[in-house]
């Protein structure tokens, strides 16, 4: 009987804390939605819309979404979309927020550029439909004066400008001519008015290696491979002709490409043509078929895809990958030495028990195996004298597990920041990286002398 009075004051705190919780918290929580729900521009749900009508400059957009096939455009033309205009449009007008409510029915409009918007939204779904006229910006620069239809009431917004001015169809209609995942690209054809290079990819691990499979079969530069795709991948029109007298007249002056891109796939093949049949005027054009829109592209995509086989080629100019190789022969005006790969680890071939620093060595080897040419000076190797390779300033010839001469690469002349060399990978004179003569280690750095000396003199 003497806990009572404990008793009677817990439940009255339990009972305080419930109320709390349920009625005022839960009361905040609802007032709080309900403005949040009171500041919504567009009170349907993105999920849910299915159709978008956009007025502007005396034109017309209308799209609709398919549940299966997405956004698509169905008029002024038949066309596919830019997904990510429409969604980035639809975002806008979702997240946008009202900040203050300007006429609650709208009788003045001029002074807030109603009178005549620049953009006219209609957004539907299903049944439910509601219009969103863009006005001019407001007192700041990230926002618009808006009518919305629905009940006549003049807003300012937190909206961008940028996000509805300007719109054309062009805006929200499909621009990449290629459609594709660079993961299931097989074979790249190029085919030019007097050649054609093949590129084929190969399942090596860790990842697929791209080769030249035509004019010739060599390895090819990786980088420059996935370089091409990229730009194929990310290659837009400026703007579409669709079919009617201008394309017919056009199509007319189409006759030999600059290039033709044949991509494979599992899923296909994608082909695109591209001409410039007038180079003065700046002027290029793609054509992917006869019933597409011909494409305006960028002059400069033409430079970017006409490439020759150089360009395609693996430049390592040794030949041979560091992990093949079993001795690595040096010699420079200064040095002469033999490095030999005994299970994993370098050492001297007159020296071989003496222990080698394996950092300095690997690092060198692998960039002796990986100096790529920066600039081909001659298709076929020719006179030598010229170019200081007659007696060079550093020769590297690598050996296999095989016993074969498996690369060479002779360095001659420096010219600037650059040096002309040879190399077994390709023919002809190149010029390479300076860097690499004065990167050739010497005994004593091989065997960690030069740091134990000035360890010696401290």
């Amino acid at each position: 009987m003497r806990h009572w009075p404990i008793l009677v004051l817990a439940l009255v705190l339990g009972g305080l804390g419930a109320y709390l919780y349920f009625v005022e918290l839960h009361g905040i929580e609802s007032q709080e939605r309900a403005e949040s729900e009171m500041k919504r521009l567009l009170v349907l749900d993105q999920n849910g819309i299915t159709g978008l009508t956009i007025k502007s400059n005396d034109r017309e957009i209308v799209m609709v979404k398919d549940a299966q096939k997405g956004w698509s455009i169905t008029a002024p033309v038949h066309s596919e979309t830019d997904r990510l205009a429409v969604e980035y449009l639809l975002r806008a007008l979702v997240t946008g927020k009202i900040m203050r409510v300007i006429e609650d029915t709208a009788t003045a409009l001029a002074p807030f550029g109603l009178d005549h918007p620049v953009t006219v939204v209609t957004v539907s779904a299903g049944s439910k439909q509601d219009t969103f006229s863009i006005g001019d910006s407001g007192p700041l620069s990230s926002t618009l004066y808006v009518l919305r239809e629905s009940d006549r009431k003049v807003l300012l917004t937190d909206m961008a400008p940028k996000d509805f001015v300007n719109k054309t169809l062009l805006t929200f209609r499909r621009k990449d001519i290629l459609r594709f995942s660079q993961n299931e690209v097989e074979r790249v054809r190029l085919t030019y008015p007097t050649t054609e290079i093949v590129l084929y990819q190969v399942d090596e691990k860790p990842k697929g290696k791209w080769k030249i499979r035509y004019p010739i079969e060599a390895s090819a530069d990786q980088v420059e491979v996935r370089t091409l795709l990229f730009r194929l991948e990310d290659f837009k029109a400026l703007a579409l002709i669709d079919a009617g007298p201008e394309r017919d007249s056009l199509a007319k002056t189409l006759t030999t490409p600059k290039v033709k891109v044949t991509l494979h796939t599992p899923g296909g093949n994608q082909t695109v043509k591209l001409y410039q049949p007038d180079p003065s005027s700046g002027e290029a054009i793609a054509e992917t078929s006869p019933e597409a829109p011909l494409y305006r592209i960028a002059p400069t995509a033409i430079r970017d895809l006409t490439k020759d086989l150089f360009a395609f080629q693996d430049k390592r100019l040794l030949g041979a990958e560091t992990a093949d190789l079993a001795y690595l022969s040096v010699k420079t005006r200064t040095e002469q030495y033999v490095l030999i790969n005994q299970n994993g680890e370098w050492v001297l071939e007159d020296h071989p028990t003496e222990k080698l620093d394996q950092q300095t060595v690997e690092l060198f080897v692998s960039r002796v195996a990986n100096v790529p040419a920066e600039e081909r000076v001659t298709k076929q190797t020719g006179p030598l004298a010229a170019y200081g390779l007659v007696a060079p300033a550093a020769e590297f010839v690598a050996t296999g597990k095989d016993g074969k001469i498996a690369g060479k690469l002779s360095i001659g002349n420096r010219s600037g920041g650059l040096a002309y060399a040879t190399g077994q990978r390709l023919q002809g004179i190149f010029q390479i990286r300076a860097d690499l003569l004065s990167q050739v280690p010497t005994r004593s750095d091989l065997l960690g002398r030069s740091a134990d000396k000035g360890q010696a003199g401290q």
